[in-house]
């Protein structure tokens, strides 16, 4: 079983039944899935660069990402509806479980003049947003074959009700935020 999945089991659920006082075990929020989207503008002129995209996500995250496309066009950005733009992942279960894990404790500490995350990124609906301006920060990921630096989003989906609850959630996990 999963380092942060038996934490969740065995700690984490049972404090946030103390502190926000649930009835039932199934009303403790839980981290849902995460998604993992990568935008890549420079797609527009040279397709190849999607495909690196695709496989440095595919690396990060241990599972085949998906293409985007363009919804509208923009004449302003040579972009027209249904070309493909960016590439994202959804994980879920084990995955999810194992990748938070490795941001947590691995990539996140690796980020330059690291001092903790914002913790002003949730949406009012427990969900968090992060973002990331380099993927070499993970460790998978090869330096000598990176030929840009690309950033990604990166949201965590709770259960949770209210970001105070979410907040809470993550920051048992293990999840660095700022002080």
């Amino acid at each position: 079983m999963n380092r942060l999945k038996e934490k969740y089991t065995n700690e984490v659920s049972s404090s946030m039944m103390e502190k926000f006082g649930y009835k039932s075990i199934m009303q403790v929020p839980k981290i849902d899935k995460i998604v993992i989207n990568m935008g890549v503008g420079d797609a527009v002129s040279n397709s190849k660069n999607l495909d690196k995209a695709v496989a440095e996500l595919e690396v990060i995250s241990g599972q085949k990402p998906v293409i985007t496309k363009a919804k509208k066009s923009i004449a302003g950005f040579r972009l027209r509806e249904g070309m493909p733009i960016g590439t994202k992942v959804t994980l879920r279960g084990e995955r999810m479980y194992d990748f938070l894990d490795k941001l947590v404790s691995v990539s996140l500490p690796r980020v330059r003049d690291f001092h903790g995350v914002s913790s002003k990124a949730f949406d009012g609906r427990g969900n968090y947003t992060l973002g990331v301006k380099e993927q070499l920060i993970f460790p998978e990921v090869d330096y000598d074959m990176v030929d840009k630096v690309r950033g990604m989003d990166i949201v965590i989906v709770t259960t949770a009700n209210t970001d105070e609850e979410s907040r809470e959630l993550l920051k048992q996990l293990g999840m660095p935020f700022q002080k």
